[in-house]
């Protein structure tokens, strides 16, 4: 067995994304905080309390510049983030300089300005669920259903329908249960009403704001087309060019937070190993919140799926107290 010791144990880099976060701010008129989350992670509820760790530890000016790079996640702790980060500030610019998709776009439209980089993109919006009573893949894991995926199915069954066909539901009913059905319309109808949440905190046109949220929700033939800033002109969002110095600094900081990111597995046995991954990021001046994995990966060979074992993955905290730097477990239930 593996002895703790050994276990690899991935980089903080407190120092280095702190040097650069000072040096982004240094020509920025207002407070700087970057969202950053790894392709194996996801925007959660509890997201909102990292956030709120980070805007009470210093004194606010009126405007907030947040570096946003996530695939996304929970459309309700997008909305969560966006009322607290209004309770702190009057205006808000959001940098994109790689993905801002899903829920993260929704996050992105609570703000007044959106500022794209070269490689940036938005992403539609329409919502998919895993539901306890959803199929089952290769993997024996549950998958996601979407409602524009069932759109478009019973919209090609109608059109290839045969006289003797009665509706799509019967042969949909083998495949995907009649909860999850309900489950996924009531899910869209949420995200339409969440993103018209998001945009009424600066947006005051009620007709502006249904037209960008139907559009997103529903225009888009995948849920992962790259809305760049072309495309999210036409939509109607107010965005601009993100300057190029500031870009090339966003882009050093996400590799910082990339080479923090990295797999940190151990390997036990054909069975068993640890996993020390670091999730996501949470990041303002002289204060840095992660979470990290730290847990036993157990294959249990009769369920063909691997199980978690001895789960103390957490977020952490790292502040500057003085010129001593204090790291800390940051609990949140």
């Amino acid at each position: 067995m593996t002895k703790r010791s050994e276990i690899k144990v991935p980089p903080k880099l407190f120092k280095e994304t702190q040097n650069l976060i000072k040096r982004i701010s240094k020509n920025l008129d207002g407070d700087f905080i970057s969202y950053w989350t790894s392709n194996n992670s996801r925007i959660a509820d509890e997201d909102s309390v990292a956030f709120y760790e980070v805007l009470k530890s210093d004194k606010k000016k009126n405007t907030l510049y947040l570096f946003i790079k996530s695939g996304g996640g929970s459309g309700e702790g997008a909305l969560r983030i966006v009322n607290l980060l209004r309770k702190y500030y009057n205006k808000i610019i959001a940098f994109i300089p790689l993905d801002c998709a899903s829920a993260a776009t929704m996050l992105v439209l609570g703000a007044d300005s959106i500022r794209m980089g070269p490689l940036a993109y938005l992403s539609a919006i329409d919502t998919s669920i895993t539901h306890d009573l959803s199929p089952i893949d290769k993997d024996n894991d549950r998958v996601s259903v979407s409602q524009n995926e069932l759109s478009r199915a019973i919209k090609l069954w109608n059109s290839n329908k045969q006289p003797n066909d009665k509706n799509p539901y019967s042969d949909l009913y083998q495949h995907i249960h009649p909860l999850v059905l309900g489950s996924v319309d009531r899910a869209t109808s949420l995200s339409i009403k969440l993103t018209t949440d998001i945009l009424s905190y600066h947006m005051t046109d009620s007709k502006k704001v249904d037209k960008i949220s139907n559009i997103l929700n529903s225009n888009y033939p995948s849920h992962s087309y790259p809305i760049t800033i072309r495309e999210a002109l036409k939509i109607g969002l107010k965005v601009e060019e993100l300057d190029e110095a500031i870009n090339n600094k966003l882009l050093e900081l996400n590799e910082l937070y990339s080479e923090m990111a990295q797999l940190a597995y151990t390997d036990k046995d054909e069975l068993n190993y640890h996993d020390n991954e670091i999730l996501k990021v949470v990041e303002g001046i002289d204060i840095k919140l992660f979470y990290q994995k730290d847990k036993d990966w157990h294959y249990r060979s009769e369920e063909r799926k691997w199980v978690p074992l001895n789960d103390n993955s957490s977020w952490r905290r790292i502040k500057l107290i003085g010129s001593k730097i204090d790291e800390s477990s940051f609990h949140i239930q």
